[in-house]
């Protein structure tokens, strides 16, 4: 395997220089909100193709889809006020992966989560009996 640098000519340079600056960070945002989606709905394995014939399927990975739920939970509000029309789908995309986790999980937080929590009382909302949200 090698290590050394991809050779780029000074056009490929410009290329791709000329590329990098119609790039916003929204764009960055948005893609990222999309792929933690993505990601988190195959560790559900509600987008993960079907296991051969004889197999099963993997188990959900529910820590993988906490994870992927609070980091777009926690970039969305970086995008709303420019994109708020737009994001209907993403929106939905998010609410299905929370719901599906709090059905998997039983609404427990997971096991290190719970841990802490032993260690400092709920917060208000999370004592009220109201659905838990990952992360939260």
């Amino acid at each position: 395997m090698s290590t050394q640098e991809p050779q780029f000519s000074e056009e490929e340079l410009r290329a791709l220089e000329a590329e990098m600056e119609k790039i916003t960070v929204d764009d960055v945002l948005l893609q990222t909100i999309v792929t933690l989606l993505n990601v988190g709905a195959r560790k559900a394995g509600l987008a993960s193709p079907p296991p051969a014939e004889g197999a099963t399927a993997p188990e959900p990975d529910l820590e993988q889809v906490r994870q992927a739920v609070d980091a777009a939970r926690a970039l969305l509000p970086l995008v709303e006020e420019r994109h708020k029309e737009q994001l209907g789908p993403v929106r939905d995309a998010l609410s299905r992966l929370q719901m599906f986790y709090a059905q998997r999980s039983g609404g427990q937080p997971p096991a290190g989560e719970a841990a802490k929590q032993k260690k400092d009382p709920p917060a208000p909302a999370q004592s009220s009996g109201r659905l838990w949200v990952p992360g939260q």
